[in-house]
């Protein structure tokens, strides 16, 4: 029997898509421009990212670890202090950083406190840190979507793939796709998914022995909930709504379970050894870009001037 109501919803859901990739589209080459600026400040004075390895530059010396070959030992600097060192030298072969942008139909909110969507300045991080990992040597891909590449190109390649997907709306996490093993998982998103579900995916991500780092990224409205009066919210992903009557007395009740979910969300990041942090759409992307780029392995840290992390 031929079913209206799904057939209408069906319907309803394929203009949706359609009409998401239209705004994405169109707001594709503003955002490009502004994540290669973000990237030429966050870059400013960069060299590269230094981390221990098989390369022949000497990195750092370290104190000796039981059960390590004696042959690893530096001897001359060991013997000035009495102390056991390791002589580290630079790690040089290029790496894999994966990058998911999400861009669910929740990230299109923007409230009068900021002037762009979620899924926009998640787009701008996201181009400006490929774009900065690219320029340290690094491989970039997006889980799922692209394969890595260290092409220079590297921020056109990424507004192509996201494009070519025909349901880029309807995805908050990345799908279950194999990930290079001891790569860098990067995960931009306003994280609103059952913290079970989050910490599933983290878990799984985890488990090929990659490192990661989640930027929740919410707008100033959703963190001080400044409402009054009667007011109808309108969930973005299911289009349901709810009508509060005077909406000041749900603000207590609100913070709280944001920052429930939130510390349950950090307790999974915690858990497989994950960095968390949030960002603001009314603060400066470039903050946001550089304290994650100094999360992201010991050599970060070698940044010239730039703007201060968060």
């Amino acid at each position: 029997m031929f079913d209206l109501a799904n057939a209408e919803s069906r319907e309803d859901h394929a203009s949706r898509l359609m009409r998401d990739g239209e705004m994405l589209a169109a707001a594709l080459p503003r955002l490009v421009l502004e994540a290669r600026r973000v990237a030429a400040t966050v870059v400013h004075g960069l060299h590269g990212r230094r981390r221990a390895g098989t390369g022949e530059n000497f990195w750092q010396f370290r104190r000796f670890m039981s059960g390590e070959p004696a042959a690893r030992i530096d001897w001359r600097r060991s013997g000035r202090d009495r102390t056991l060192y390791v002589r580290e030298r630079e790690w040089e072969a290029a790496h894999t950083v994966w990058i998911w942008p999400d861009c669910s139909a929740s990230m299109q909110f923007v409230s009068p406190l900021a002037w762009e969507t979620k899924r926009d300045r998640c787009l701008v991080i996201a181009f400006a840190l490929a774009e900065i990992m690219v320029r340290g040597g690094e491989r970039v891909g997006i889980p799922g979507v692209m394969r890595p590449t260290a092409s220079r190109a590297i921020i056109d390649r990424m507004a192509d793939a996201l494009l070519a997907l025909p349901d880029l709306s309807s995805a908050n996490l990345p799908p279950r796709a194999p990930v290079s093993r001891l790569s860098e998982v990067v995960i931009l998103s306003d994280c609103l998914v059952p913290a079970a579900t989050f910490g599933e995916e983290i878990r799984a991500l985890a488990a090929t022995g990659s490192r990661g780092h989640v930027l929740q990224i919410n707008d100033p409205i959703e963190e001080t909930f400044p409402y009054k009066g009667r007011v109808e919210f309108e969930e973005l992903e299911d289009k349901l709504t709810i009508t509060a009557g005077r909406a000041e007395t749900w603000r207590d009740d609100y913070i709280a379970r944001l920052a429930a979910h939130r510390a349950e969300l950090r307790r999974g990041c915690d858990a497989r050894g994950w960095s968390f942090a949030v960002h603001r759409t009314d603060q400066p992307p470039a903050t946001a870009i550089l304290a994650l780029h100094q999360r992201m392995g010991p050599g970060s840290r070698d940044l010239g001037p730039g703007p201060g992390g968060a």
